[in-house]
């Protein structure tokens, strides 16, 4: 059995429950987007925040997939977020399905009380 890697080398996918499901019974996961614009969203557990208020906001719902990007087949690349994130901040963005053998934990991802979802960490220093 191997370790599972530190949290701030994993890779964050959000995702509902339902799709959560799906996926398990598929073996991947498949969201909108890799139609859409041609990869999965993923971030840094201390950027994922920005992505579920944007996106998500008022779901209740929304696991955050804890991916080992080591297990990952695809191409993965950093590239620029949206307009209004902060400057040079670069998102995972992975090239294919994201499967659920990648994925090492998932946990519930809900908003606060004001009803923002919250940084999961601090960005590490660099």
């Amino acid at each position: 059995m191997h370790a599972e890697p530190p949290l701030t080398d994993l890779l964050i996918h959000l995702c509902g429950a339902l799709e959560w499901d799906d996926a398990q019974r598929a073996g991947e996961v498949r969201p909108e987007s890799l139609t859409a614009v041609g990869f999965v969203h993923l971030s840094a557990p201390w950027q994922v925040h920005l992505p579920a208020n944007r996106l998500f906001a008022g779901r209740a719902d929304l696991n955050a997939l804890y991916v080992d990007p080591a297990a990952l087949h695809a191409p993965l690349r950093w590239e620029a977020g949206v307009p209004g994130d902060p400057d040079s901040m670069l998102f995972p963005h992975l090239y294919g399905p994201l499967p659920v053998s990648a994925v090492v934990a998932f946990r519930p991802y809900r908003p606060g009380p004001d009803g923002r979802f919250p940084a999961l960490i601090h960005r590490p220093s660099q």
